[in-house]
């Protein structure tokens, strides 16, 4: 293309959705095959082949829009549109979670012992843990809006600070989550109470991964000053998605551990 007519970002063809998909197989069979085999080798070349996609696509995407100038203010738009309807999608995704949570919770059955939490189970303490990882989570969410205004205001170390504080708090997150996981008196196989607490707290905690790890990939690239006042989506996307984290977790806090305790 000698000249562009258009505001448009027609992408140039990319291996890279074909190594995702199947690193995203390998990955779902090497999970199958380590939880009746116990190898996991086809697991680790399912997690290399993905993580090696990630850092080569997201090195393709920034080098398009920092260096290449192919994020005008119209691709922007579209992409900040595609931002919303994908967190919508996952609005819905955890709404599966909390329908079923409410639906077998008002209403037990006889085979629950017609109570809730079902007879046998032990909830965790709200007031404990739960409550200490709701306090951080709220924390996140100030410290990264602290850092959005100190950026949009040009102080880059401060949003750098922030930003960083943010990391280390997701970072507590997930460490305070997998001590809980260790500690849960029931697991994910004591009746509908343990499959719904740990998928959904669970996925949870894969979305406080992704997000963290987003967070770190922008601040490598705020270090690096490949963001201005005006222009700097890809961060503000995460910012977006941390909160949705956030929102989530307190609906997670408020239906999961106090209601189901």
């Amino acid at each position: 293309m000698t000249h562009q007519l258009h505001q448009y970002h027609l992408v140039d063809p990319s291996p890279w959705p074909l190594t995702g998909a199947m690193g995203s197989l390998l990955l779902a069979s090497g999970l199958a095959i380590w939880f009746h085999t116990n190898s996991t080798m086809v697991l680790k070349l399912g997690l290399l082949t993905i993580t090696l996609t990630m850092i080569q696509w997201w090195r393709d995407v920034i080098r398009e829009s920092t260096y290449q100038g192919h994020h005008t203010k119209g691709v922007q738009k579209n992409m900040r549109w595609g931002m919303i309807l994908f967190i919508t999608s996952e609005v819905f995704f955890f709404l599966g979670f909390f329908w079923a949570l409410y639906h077998i919770s008002l209403v037990p059955t006889p085979e629950l012992g017609a109570e809730w939490p079902p007879t046998g189970i032990t909830p965790l303490n709200p007031m404990e843990v739960p409550l200490l990882n709701t306090a951080v989570l709220l924390s996140s969410g100030a410290t990264i809006t602290w850092s959005h205004h100190t950026m949009m205001n040009g102080n880059k170390n401060e949003a750098s600070y922030s930003l960083v504080m943010t990391i280390i708090l997701g970072v507590y997150f997930t460490a305070l989550q997998a001590s809980e996981y260790m500690e849960t008196p029931f697991t994910i196989s004591d009746s509908v109470y343990g499959s719904l607490f740990f998928v959904a707290t669970g996925f949870h905690g894969l979305h406080v991964m992704i997000g963290t790890s987003f967070l770190i990939v922008c601040m490598m690239r705020l270090v690096s000053n490949h963001f201005t006042t005006t222009h700097h989506f890809g961060y503000e996307a995460a910012i977006w998605y941390w909160h949705f984290v956030d929102v989530v977790w307190l609906f997670l806090y408020i239906s999961v551990y106090w209601w189901g305790s």
